[in-house]
């Protein structure tokens, strides 16, 4: 496991990690969120031995990089932000030269370049120099060469960035089957990625940690958790819906057509709705219930952060 007790880093008179205490077990796939210059990279450096913490407590399965500094680092997988590779290599060249570094040899050295190539496909850009590649293949080959020694622990920082949509979805799928048995911490201003595969959260601002939980904790922090929301293919009064028993506030968006209904504590108000709806002939065109907007948990959470 991972463990930080009272993390701090400074660099001179500006503080960028406050006192951070946080345990992370196997199977868990963290997402590390915080707007820029929230602390996350500085964070994630520390927790690699990149950068060495001005006062705290790190240890990675019960060593610390004072004592083990080697063995802790055969253990972590690490995706820098902006995927740093030597440009004038090719991918088969860059992963040849890590495996050497992580000690592979011969078939073993072949095998493991094989199978990671395989994972985050790159057979078609194998002897292109990463000079050459887009964005998105770079950041492929950045992931590779994190994966290539099948550690224990992976550290990404934003692992999806400059891909598409379908690469995306392949590098979300690849994570959430690695994090079966492995430790996963992904730093990413993407809020869609930790809904799609994080299980835990863990947000700072200011350097400071402001939220610790599951991602469908953070969910019902929104003022939309459970509220019902409402389109009409054409304007229609709706004034009565915010007068159902349960609703304690309603929404109407003049623009999109929406209207969206807030319930009193504890109130399930979707089946009031509904039948309101059918009873007056609401030309509504699709409803459902919120589950929160993580946009919106989010900018409340770090906005509140004393300056």
């Amino acid at each position: 496991m991972i463990s930080v007790k009272n993390l701090f880093k400074s660099f001179g008179d500006y503080t960028a990690v406050q006192d951070l205490s946080f345990e992370i077990s196997p199977g868990d796939v963290v997402g590390f969120l915080g707007p820029n210059g929230a602390g996350k990279s500085t964070t994630m450096k520390m927790l690699t031995g990149f950068l060495p913490p001005s006062q705290g407590d790190i240890r990675i399965f019960e060593q610390t990089f004072e004592k083990s500094a080697i063995e802790i680092k055969k253990k972590i997988g690490y995706l820098p932000e902006g995927a740093p590779a030597y440009g004038d290599m090719t991918p088969l060249q860059f992963l040849t030269f890590i495996a050497q570094v992580r000690g592979f040899k011969g078939k073993e050295k072949d095998s493991k370049i094989e199978a990671v190539v395989s994972q985050v496909e790159l057979q078609e850009v194998l002897d292109k120099p990463i000079d050459n590649l887009s964005k998105g293949f770079k950041r492929r080959v950045g992931l590779a060469q994190a994966l290539l020694h099948d550690p224990q622990i992976l550290i990404l920082d934003e692992p999806t960035d400059g891909l598409d949509p379908n690469q995306k979805h392949q590098v979300r799928e690849l994570i959430k089957n690695l994090a079966k048995d492995k430790i996963v911490i992904i730093s990413t201003h993407i809020l869609e990625e930790v809904a799609a595969v994080c299980n835990r959260v863990m947000i700072i601002a200011k350097g400071k940690l402001l939220f610790n939980d599951t991602p469908d904790a953070l969910n019902k922090l929104s003022k939309f958790y459970g509220a019902v929301t409402l389109h009409f293919s054409y304007p229609a009064d709706a004034s009565e819906l915010g007068e159902l028993e349960g609703v304690a506030e309603m929404e109407e968006d003049f623009k999109t057509g929406r209207v969206t209904l807030f319930p009193k504590p504890g109130a399930e108000i979707l089946h009031l709705v509904t039948a309101h709806a059918q009873r007056c002939k609401l030309p509504v065109d699709s409803l459902f219930v919120e589950q929160g907007r993580l946009d919106e948990v989010f900018r409340q959470i770090t906005q509140e952060v004393e300056v």
